[in-house]
Parts: structure tokens; sequence; C-alpha cells
């Protein structure tokens, strides 16, 4: 094994750990990590930042589906948004690519809020997205079944995107129905980006998916995982009189799992940004703090409903270290790859990763 694979698979776990930090104690986030990361093979941060820093190109269109909507509030939460617009700075900083926010009408304001605090222009004229550096997009998604493959076409022919990330983006299970985290029904309310992922995936399209519970897109690839152990997602177990549970349909062919699906999007921004060897692709806690007040103030909600910067119940005091953690990690292994060479060596030596 050389210096570069032990570090990336080292690096992965250490990024993958932080991202599946367990402040509630309840165990879903282990439960799904173990089924993700037996899937994957490996870290799934630096599984799916590898796969990025491999396909995406200068100029590449790269879109990033979002917006999970609340019921009663019939506002969409913090969770996916926040780091949705980080990894439209990452991408922009580390490839020069073209990323566009695809999201249900209810997340528009706070991404056109969080674009000039990520320091980016936005379009939401497609050509004028390609002219203009330093820019990313926006797309509002129907939330009318009806109308969702005839969208889905007509975005695939105006633009052939390199990759398509889907970060806490609902998803329907067998029988069509969006659930909430407490089985419940909020199809009416959800956009049916699901469609469009779908035909994204037909085509070849790198594809990574990033959930929290179950009921995202792409996390139907651990669905028996999910059917047997996540509350809700077994036959007959969600609240709505559907009986198909919580776990959607959609797999994915990349998948990351996390404690917040906002985490598991910093750890692959983390992953992509020592790849590149640029720690400033991963963002700083204080960009981080501007974008969940700036997201809050926006109208996007926390998981509970509460009007804060706050996202799935956990405010600053915990969002911030994290991103802390992460950005520190990547700047360590960068600046330690002379100076631990010998270490390197002597542990791989041993080959206790050869074996493990």
């Amino acid at each position: 094994m050389t210096q570069q694979e032990l570090t990336l698979r080292n690096l992965g776990q250490s990024l993958d750990d932080l991202a599946n930090l367990d402040p509630r104690g309840y165990g879903v986030c282990k439960i799904l990590y173990d089924a993700s990361r037996s899937y994957t093979g490996g870290p799934t941060s630096m599984n799916a930042a590898i796969k990025l820093a491999q396909t995406v190109k200068t100029g590449d269109i790269v879109y990033i589906m979002t917006g999970f909507v609340l019921r009663p509030y019939k506002k969409a939460e913090m969770d996916g948004i926040v780091s949705a617009a980080l990894l439209c700075r990452a991408l922009v900083i580390a490839f020069g690519a073209k990323p566009v926010i695809v999201c249900p009408k209810a997340n528009y304001e706070a991404v056109r809020q969080l674009a000039p605090c990520v320091g980016l222009h936005l379009r939401e004229d497609m050509e004028e997205l390609r002219e203009i550096p330093v820019s990313m997009g926006v797309i509002c998604f129907t939330g009318d079944a009806a109308l969702a493959s005839k969208q889905a076409e007509e975005i695939i022919e105006r633009d052939h995107p390199a990759a398509v990330v889907s970060v806490e983006c609902p998803g329907a299970n067998d029988r069509g129905v969006y659930h909430n985290a407490t089985g419940l029904d909020v199809t009416e309310l959800e956009a049916k980006q699901d469609v469009l992922f779908e035909k994204l995936q037909a085509m070849g399209v790198l594809n990574i998916a990033i959930g929290d519970l179950g009921n995202e897109i792409g996390m139907g690839t651990i669905r028996e995982t999910l059917e047997a152990y996540i509350p809700y997602a077994g036959k007959n177990a969600c609240r709505c009189g559907c009986c198909g549970g919580i776990a959607v349909r959609t797999k994915a062919d990349n998948i990351i799992t996390a404690t917040v699906s906002d985490w598991g999007c910093y750890a692959m921004i983390a992953a992509l940004a020592y790849l590149k060897g640029d720690p400033d692709i991963m963002h700083t806690p204080e960009l981080e703090q501007a974008a969940m007040e700036t997201a809050c103030r926006s109208g996007m909600i926390d998981m509970y409903g509460w009007l804060i910067p706050a996202i799935d119940g956990f405010g600053p005091e915990i969002n911030l270290p994290i991103v802390a953690l992460m950005r520190n990690l990547v700047i360590s292994a960068l600046k330690l790859k002379t100076t631990c060479e010998t270490w390197f060596e002597k542990v791989d030596a041993l080959h206790y990763f050869d074996r493990h």
C-alpha cells in the first residue's frame, strides 16, 4: 500500500467518523454508516470525492439537488441547502465548474441569499451561467408529479451535467409516496426531483446521494438495512396508510450517510480539498456560521420548526467545531506528507491495513 493510499483510507475514515458523530446517542447514524460503508467498500466521503475529482472538469455543469419541505410549516429545512451552497463554492474553487442547485420553490430565497454569502454570482439563465466566472445557477423543480418527467427532460436536453449530487433531497417509496422522518405523507409538499436523478443515472452520469435517515434520494441503495432497523422504514411501518414505509425506491451508485446530511457533504468537500491539495476548498467555521445565519434569515427552519440557525437541532456550537476539525485534518495531512514519510513506510511494512 502506498503512502497516498494509506492517507486516503485513514483521512477518509476520520472525516466519515466526524460526519457520523452521534450527539443524540440514538444510534441511527451507526446503523446507516455500517451499511453505506459496506456498500462503498471504504470511507464514503473519500470515495465520492475521488469520483468527483476524476470526472468534473472546468466549465462542467454539476447539479446539486436538495430541499426538504416540512409539515405543518410548509417551509424548507436548513439541512441540505446550507451544504449545497457551500458545495457550489467548493466545486468552483476546485474545478472552475458551473454548479446548479435544483430545489423546490420553497428554497429559492435561501439560494438567492446564500450565493453572495459564499462568494458566488447567481444566475438563473444557464447561458449567462456559462459566461460569468465564479457563478452558480438555480432551477426550481416542480412538485407536480404529472409535470416532473417533462421538466426533467427539458433540463437534460438543455444541459448534460458531468455529475449530480443529491443532499437531503426527498425521494418517493415504491408506491410513489414521500414521507417525513416520522412516517407521515408529505407528497404534496415535495419537489419530485427523484425523477431527474433517475434519468441522469440511467444516462450514466456520475451520481452521489447523501442522506441521514432513509427517506432521501439514493438511500434505496441500503434499503435492506433501512427496512430491518430504521423506524417507519419497513413495510406497513409508516403512519400514512400507504403501507410502503419511508424507505425510498431510488438507488445511487455512490452514497454517503451521516448524522446530519450537511455533515456528510462537508466530509466530501474536505476530502476533495485534500485531493486537490487546497485546504481553502473546505470552508471555514466563520463561513459556516454566516451560511447558517443567512439560511435562517431567508426563512429556512430547523428540523423542529424553529426559525433559528440550527441544522437538525444542532446549533453553531456543534456545527462550527465539526467544520474546523475537518478543515484542520486536511491542513495537517497535506502539511505532514513529507514529515511522516518514514512512519508511513514503517506502518505499511507491518501489513495491518492489508488485513483490515
